[in-house]
Order: C-alpha cells, then sequence, then structure tokens
C-alpha cells in the first residue's frame, strides 16, 4: 500500500513539470504589463532583439495591418519577438516624415514646423538605430543624416527631452487616447511602450520619464496604436497603419 501511494505521488508530480514549464515559458517573452498613476500599460524591451522598420512591399503599397505584415514576412514571422505601429503617416499609410529602412532613405527629413496634428507638436523627433545597434532618439533640429544609420523613423510630439518632460504639456489634460510611443532606457536599449486605455500626454510623458528612467522619448501615435505580441497571443486588428518597428530574435542581417 505504501509503495502503491509513493508512486500516485511521482506520477503526480511528474504529471505537473510541463505545466509548471509552460507557465515559467509564458512569462518570457519580451512585453510585460504595468501599473502607472493608476493605468496600465504594456512595456516591450529585448536588448538581443534586430530592430527593423517595414513600411511598404515590394509593390510599394504600405502593409497597413499586422496580419498583412506576418504574411509577407513568411517563415521570418516565426522570429518576431514583437511590433509596433511606429510613425506619422498620410491617408495611404505612407510616412510624411524621415523613413530609413535597411539603411536605404525611404522619405527625407520633414522640417516644416507649423502644421495640424500631432506631429507638428515642437519640438518632434527622430528614432533611429545605427548599424552596431547603437539606438539614438534627438529632436528634428539635432538629426543629422548618416551614412551608418540602418533605421529612423521621424515623429512627434517628443514626449521626454534630457530628462524633462515636454513643456508643452499639462500635467493631465483632457485629450486622452491609446497612445503607443519609444524611448531610450538608461542601459541603451529602446524600450517601447503602450497605453492599455486613453491617457494624456502628461502622464504618458512622465510614464517614460519616472517609471522607465529615459532621458528622452518620442510619440509615435494614438488613437490607432497597435501592438504584436506572439509570446502572449495579442494581435491588435487596426487595419489602417503606416510604418511598424519589428523586433526579431536575430541580430544576425
Amino acid at each position: 500500500m505504501h509503495n502503491a501511494l509513493l508512486f500516485l505521488v511521482l506520477l503526480l508530480t511528474a504529471c505537473k513539470r510541463p505545466e509548471t514549464t509552460a507557465a515559467a515559458a509564458a512569462v518570457e517573452g519580451p512585453c510585460r504589463s504595468v501599473m502607472f498613476e493608476g493605468e496600465r500599460f504594456t512595456i516591450c524591451r529585448d536588448p538581443a532583439a534586430r530592430l527593423e522598420l517595414h513600411v511598404a512591399g515590394r509593390d510599394g503599397r504600405p502593409y497597413r495591418s499586422f496580419a498583412a505584415l506576418e504574411q509577407v514576412l513568411g517563415k521570418r514571422a516565426a522570429s518576431v519577438r514583437f511590433a509596433m505601429n511606429a510613425g506619422m503617416f498620410d491617408v495611404d499609410g505612407n510616412p510624411i516624415g524621415l523613413a530609413i529602412a535597411g539603411g536605404q532613405p525611404l522619405k527625407a527629413l520633414n522640417t516644416r514646423i507649423k502644421g495640424g496634428g500631432n506631429f507638428h507638436l515642437q519640438p518632434n523627433g527622430v528614432f533611429l538605430v545605427h548599424a552596431d545597434g547603437k539606438a539614438e532618439i534627438v529632436t528634428t533640429p539635432a538629426y543629422t543624416a548618416a551614412p551608418d544609420i540602418a533605421l529612423a523613423t521621424q515623429s512627434g510630439p517628443m514626449l521626454v527631452i534630457a530628462g524633462q518632460v515636454n513643456p508643452r504639456f499639462s500635467p493631465d489634460g483632457t485629450s486622452r487616447y491609446v497612445r503607443n510611443g519609444v524611448g531610450i532606457g538608461p542601459d541603451g536599449v529602446p524600450v517601447f511602450a503602450i497605453s492599455d486605455g486613453a491617457v494624456s500626454f502628461g502622464k504618458f510623458a512622465r510614464l517614460f520619464r519616472d517609471e522607465l528612467k529615459t532621458r528622452d522619448a518620442l510619440y509615435l501615435d494614438g488613437s490607432v496604436s497597435s501592438l504584436w505580441d506572439p509570446a502572449n497571443g495579442r494581435m491588435d486588428s487596426f487595419s489602417g497603419l503606416g510604418p511598424m518597428i519589428v523586433a526579431f530574435g536575430e541580430r544576425a542581417p
């Protein structure tokens, strides 16, 4: 009888191991949920990932959705760590500011100061990644073209500038949308964030400054802000997106 009970205990223990392993694996993805000032945000970062900007296919037509991008990527889709829409665009989905993908310029820097929409809320800026993987966020006036820039997307407004929240923001204004943006963490790794609900510019900027400790952060978009997070089974279904930044689990070209 004793041997039978011991066997049953060992059998049950063995059966639980795969569940424990699976549960641990489910939280090892690059995206996590955090609460900040009463709102929930999803934060994504992966120091080992290779970031790419994806705008349009070989036919020149913008993808407009993660589902379309996944189809075009084919087998490479299996190595996607996360993806987020990244930068302002026109009605057809084309970038309205600087866009560099794979080291190739797709759109020139937009230095226009006045205009409608968030893009022209000054200062706006550029998120860029050099060929060696070093990432930066600079204001548009501070941007300098260089042959080693592999990725760049221009958007606006800047959320955090040299450790300070953009002075144009109210602490918690009435303009509230689901928003997404990117900052550079203290370790130099880009950190992307998207709000789960509608938030103000002020609160979103403080998330980057106070919670994520970024000295510089750039607003990427609002209202249609979207995330593809394969590890957690999330693929937002907006079909009117513009440029997208994709983090691949591979460093080699």
